[in-house]
């Protein structure tokens, strides 16, 4: 049957129509199938604009003693390179004036930008949630709003254990997120990220809820998602499609400091718990029993003749410790808190620490193939000391910076470990030259000019040897990544 040009053409037409259609709801990239996809894909415009507003910029400063002097040439490469290497410019210095500039310097209280983090009003009167580590070691809190309206916050307390913080400002009415339901989240779930990664105040990113409950913390599971977060998303609300702060979100996985597709989120029904015991009392109580553990293996399961790998092996028992006076011994598998069954070793400080130091617990163990139950009193574990408070009692009394502005301890072996490196000495304080270039307390000093440092003793050494006249450069370590820093000696 012969068939004419225009007739081929309509059925040509017609069929790729059909296909088409048939195809479009897949999402197959077709032209046609825009509108099918449109349904699907979330819009987040009308909830950015909801909960944007609740959402705040975080800044913190700390007073350190500095030297008052002249600016130069110097100072302005200074700025850029510390701009360029840490993200930030180091705090200026002020001009002195004619009549002064001749007066021997002379050190002055200043407050020093420590960082940049983000938060979330929780409550219209100015309860506002954040990262511990955003506030830890800060002399001085800022708030700002969406609408340029900033606020000097007070710490209300903060718990390093959970990285939660509690802050507050003075202000009535103001935009306030919805506290959500953690526990119903689902893998799978859109979910978006407000905050000021590297300063970018507002920035609004998406995606998905990766898993639940990672066992990337001590005493809570972890929300995983695939948001972009970088430095300074710290403290942010982690929200749901529905409007809800669902996490404050806390960490990402990295090996160059900057987003790699995974990140880390607080339950915000864990930091709510927290947040209620630091507006009541300013710290966090948990209890203990004292027992270091570790995992059971499959093949020490199979050993011991138990169904499957579960529990929570005890290397150590304290001397003294309540699970001591319980009868608990070392080689002991506690697989039930109060007949909660233990799945994994984590699972046991958290269910402790959330009983109330003096209440009365039982522990069922596994002990040479028999299960026992153990009678113990919970005791209340030691309460969090932040950096700031540790660094002062380390400081002796008699020490003094050195004429970088420096005051550095040894390096213990567990951070050599951890920071593949075999010498160096870490700042407890900058003052002067050294915090007038950035430099911060944590930070590794690695090598001094041409000449590696092996610790403390041998590095304030090679300071006390400096030509005041000439720039000292510093190869500085922070995090996973390493920069040279010049610093020119303040004059002994």
């Amino acid at each position: 049957m012969n068939i004419s040009l225009r007739t081929r053409q309509f059925f040509s037409a017609a069929t790729l129509l059909a296909v088409v259609t048939a195809f479009a709801p897949l999402g197959l990239g077709l032209g046609v199938s825009a509108p099918a996809q449109a349904a699907v894909l979330p819009d987040f415009t009308d909830l950015v604009d909801k909960v944007g507003p609740a959402v705040v910029n975080i800044r913190t400063t700390e007073r350190s003693k500095q030297m008052q002097q002249g600016g130069n040439s110097e100072d302005e490469e200074m700025q850029e390179f510390f701009r360029r290497f840490f993200g930030q410019p180091a705090p200026r210095q002020q001009q002195p004036s004619p009549r002064n500039r001749r007066q021997a310097p002379q050190q002055e209280e200043q407050q020093v930008p420590r960082g940049v983090g983000s938060g979330f009003i929780i409550s219209s009167d100015g309860f506002v949630l954040t990262n511990a580590h955003v506030v830890e070691g800060a002399d001085e809190v800022f708030v700002t709003l969406t609408d340029k309206r900033e606020f000097k916050a007070k710490i209300i307390g903060s718990d390093r254990r959970t990285d939660v913080a509690l802050v507050k400002i003075d202000g009535a009415n103001l935009p306030r997120l919805t506290i959500g339901d953690s526990s119903k989240l689902r893998v799978g779930e859109w979910v978006i990220a407000i905050g000021s990664p590297f300063g970018l105040e507002n920035t609004v990113t998406a995606g998905i809820v990766s898993a639940i409950s990672r066992d990337t913390g001590d005493y809570l599971p972890l929300i995983q998602t695939d948001v972009a977060v970088n430095p300074g998303n710290s403290g942010g609300p982690l929200i749901n499609m529905r409007g809800e702060v669902i996490g404050i979100n806390s960490q990402i996985y990295s090996r160059s400091g900057g987003y790699m597709g995974i990140s880390f989120a607080v339950p915000i029904g864990e930091a709510m718990r927290v947040a209620d015991q630091l507006k009541t009392t300013g710290r966090v109580v948990r209890g203990r029993i004292g027992v270091q553990i570790g995992e059971v293996s499959k093949d020490v399961a199979e050993s011991l003749g138990m169904q499957r790998a579960q529990g929570a092996l005890v290397a150590r028992v304290e001397p003294g410790s309540p699970a001591e006076k319980a009868g608990v011994e070392a080689g002991d598998i506690i697989i039930a808190f109060n007949g909660s069954t233990i799945e994994k070793s984590g699972d046991l400080p958290r269910m402790v620490g959330s009983t109330k130091p003096g209440s009365k617990a039982n522990l069922t163990v596994l002990r040479k193939g028999n299960k026992r139950d153990l009678p113990v009193v919970i005791a209340e574990m030691e309460a969090d000391q932040t950096a700031k408070k540790k660094t002062e009692e380390k400081r002796k009394p008699e020490q003094t910076a050195n004429a970088l502005g420096l005051i550095v301890s040894d390096l213990t072996d567990a951070q050599k470990q951890e920071l593949r490196l075999d010498g160096g000495a870490v700042v407890d304080t900058a003052e002067g030259p050294a915090a007038r270039v950035g430099l911060q307390q944590g930070d590794v000093i690695v090598r001094l000019n041409n000449t590696d440092i092996r610790d403390a003793k041998q590095f304030n050494a090679l300071v006390a040897k400096l030509d005041p006249k000439k720039n000292a450069l510093l190869l500085v370590r922070r995090g996973d990544s390493s920069q040279f820093v010049p610093v020119k000696p303040a004059a002994q």
